[in-house]
């Protein structure tokens, strides 16, 4: 019997002691059962739930709500893969083994609130001495009338199956298995209860309700449903989560469109492949790993922008101690998604949040109704996380985890249908930002170049523009006061080159284009980026990033740069700083990049009578850099009115 398997014996029953709705426990009903290989199985469920149970049962893995009324309240039972009761009944329907439920059926079940241990102690310790510390915990908690009433139902039902069957697998609450062994010896009645339920009806759960009301995060159910079959052998990769097409298919109006939950579910494939070999009970810690992996992935995908280590250091030590404020071992969704938005960013946040509350397998359209629920319908203290919300203030009926509301395609290639203007323009508000950030550049060039040509000299007869103290200090010796002279810069700056990866090897910036100002307030351009078609935002609408760019001001003065045959056999970063160079109208260039300009590109300026002021990109604020990167591409004038509500 496996190493971390504990069941409880009295007579023929073996009892299983379980924490409700946790995946670590559902796997320990699957270990039981391949153990005992047992001709009963008996859950903590009221006989009165029976026939809508079973048939919620055959619907998995799609998630089913059995819901019926006391007086004016409703009582929901949420069906989820990774619950152990769940999964008793799964295995006793799939290996055609005899299933009774012994509870028995009350108006009202107390309701409890304790504190018990994180149900991930069990992966390291075992059930044993887990559940010898939670049953030292009830002992200390006087039972109810209720519970008392439980417990001889379930253990008269118990003494009768024993007598029926060889070996009976129960599967109980520990907060009740101890007190039910204590009863199996005595001789009890039959007890008084009810039969029979008017009014039990099973529902279809909505999607967007799984994020809410599930007790495991869906993308945990779904690893934990798909590790109970075979793996299938690793495909190959699909498309990513771009809206991505060809040239091609833009003008013809798409020839396939990959789906955003296929995309998801790839993601899920994957990550339950790489988590344990098959058959062992999968590790929280690592699936939390994984999850962090795949969403960094897809917000590469999205953004371009990179997951550094020290962010992922950050994210899992935040998230780490915020689970201990709470006397957990590991956090849960809401921790999850707080610490993704603190040590990364939004973005990151928002692909984290879509990944974790991906289950594949739900729809919205089923053969029963479909039911939508909240978590403030299903429990008594709810959490809201916001990730730049559109509105500030929540309408009823919206989910109480309410994350960044992005539109999405209401049929697969509903999008192309704005791709049939030939003529593109740019988004306004991202032009005003580019712009001021030039502006800024221009700024920094011109302070540098006044420190560069500042001049330090001992005090004689002015204090010229004031003490210079580094000078003062290090001549302290000398029993001198040194004075430093500003020198002003008299010539401008004129064009600004920023260039984000030079591209020299790998072809991801194939994009080149010029454009031109489309007013005196703004500057020609000329850049290289990644495909429009490789993510499509919106109808006519696409994302792109940044390698380059050039700003040149005044406008309307620049030719199309990328087939001037002046510049061929460059790089891409070294056309925009000839072009820089050509087309300035004032002696000095701003070039902010990674690594300076060959030598030869300062001898080819200085022979032009202009000066390249070479700023290190590292010296500049990364948040605006990381703002300032990505742009849209808008296809038509028109879509200028709608790009609001697709570009986040």
């Amino acid at each position: 019997m496996p190493d971390r398997l504990h069941l409880e014996k009295f007579g023929n029953i073996h009892a299983l002691p379980i924490l409700h709705y946790r995946m670590e426990f559902a796997h320990l009903v699957r270990e039981a059962f391949l153990a005992l290989k047992p001709d009963c199985i008996a859950l903590e469920l009221p006989l009165t739930l029976e026939s809508q149970f079973l048939r919620g049962l055959r619907r998995l893995p799609e998630i089913s709500v059995l819901a019926y009324h006391v007086g004016t309240q409703s009582v929901f039972l949420i069906m989820e893969p990774a619950d152990p009761l769940i999964e008793g009944g799964r295995l006793a329907l799939e290996h055609d083994v005899p299933l009774h439920l012994v509870d028995i059926d009350l108006d009202i079940y107390p309701s409890h609130l304790e504190r018990l241990p994180d149900s991930y102690a069990v992966q390291r310790i075992g059930l044993e001495p887990f559940y010898r510390e939670v049953a030292q915990l009830y002992r200390e908690i006087e039972p109810g009338d209720e519970d008392l009433r439980r417990e001889r139902g379930m253990t008269f039902r118990l003494q009768q199956l024993s007598a029926q069957h060889e070996r009976v697998l129960f599967v109980c609450g520990m907060s009740h298995l101890e007190r039910i062994r204590v009863l199996f010896d005595q001789r009890l009645a039959q007890p008084l209860t009810r039969v029979r339920r008017e009014g039990v009806a099973i529902f279809n759960l909505h999607p967007e309700s799984c994020q809410e009301v599930l007790a495991e995060y869906p993308f945990l159910s779904a690893i934990y449903e798909t590790r109970r079959s075979p793996l299938p052998p690793e495909p190959a990769p699909v498309a990513s989560l771009r809206k991505s097409f060809n040239a091609f298919e833009l003008i013809l109006g798409g020839k396939q469109s990959i789906p955003e939950e296929e995309a998801l579910a790839e993601s899920i494939q994957r990550s339950a492949r790489r988590i344990d070999p098959e058959g062992v009970m999968p590790d929280r810690q690592k699936i939390m790993l994984r999850l962090f992996l795949e969403a960094a992935r897809h917000y590469r995908q999205e953004t371009g922008d990179k997951v550094h280590f020290w962010q992922k250091r950050a994210f899992f030590r935040f998230a780490r101690n915020y689970a201990l404020l709470s006397q957990m071992l590991l956090p849960d969704l809401y921790q999850m998604l707080a610490a993704a938005r603190g040590c990364v960013d939004d973005n990151f946040a928002y692909a984290f949040f879509r990944l974790a509350a991906c289950y594949p397998w739900q729809r919205d359209a089923s053969d029963i109704p479909t039911l939508r629920l909240s978590a403030a319908e299903m429990w008594s203290a709810t959490r809201k996380i916001r990730f730049r919300p559109r509105e500030q203030v929540r309408a009823k009926g919206r989910p109480g985890l309410k994350m960044m509301n992005r539109k999405k395609e209401k049929r697969p290639g509903e999008w192309l249908d704005g791709f049939d203007d030939p003529y593109i323009c740019s988004y306004p508000p991202e032009d005003l930002t580019i712009e001021d950030y030039g502006r800024n550049l221009k700024r920094i060039g011109t302070r540098q170049l006044s420190e560069e040509a500042s001049r330090t000299e001992p005090f004689s007869a002015s204090l010229l523009d004031g003490i210079d103290m580094r000078e003062t200090i290090r001549n302290l010796h000398q029993g001198k006061i040194y004075v430093k002279e500003n020198k002003r810069l008299k010539s401008g700056i004129g064009c600004v080159v920023v260039v984000f990866d030079e591209d020299k090897e790998a072809d991801r910036y194939p994009y080149c284009m010029t454009w031109l100002g489309e007013h005196a307030q703004e500057s020609d351009m000329a850049f290289y980026a990644t495909p429009p078609t490789d993510n499509i935002v919106g109808p006519g609408i696409s994302r792109c990033e940044y390698g380059g760019f050039l700003l040149s001001y005044p406008p309307r003065r620049m030719a199309d740069v990328w087939r001037d045959v002046d510049y061929r056999g460059w790089t891409k970063s070294e056309v925009l700083l000839l072009a820089a160079l050509d087309y300035t109208l004032e002696k000095d260039v701003v070039y902010a990049a990674a690594r300076p300009p060959r030598s030869y590109m300062k001898q080819l300026a200085a022979r032009l009578g202009k000066r390249i002021i070479y700023l290190p990109l590292g010296s500049l604020s990364p948040v605006a850099l990381k703002k300032l990167r990505v742009f849209h591409i808008l296809y038509g004038h028109d879509k200028r009115g709608i790009a609001k509500d697709y570009i986040w």
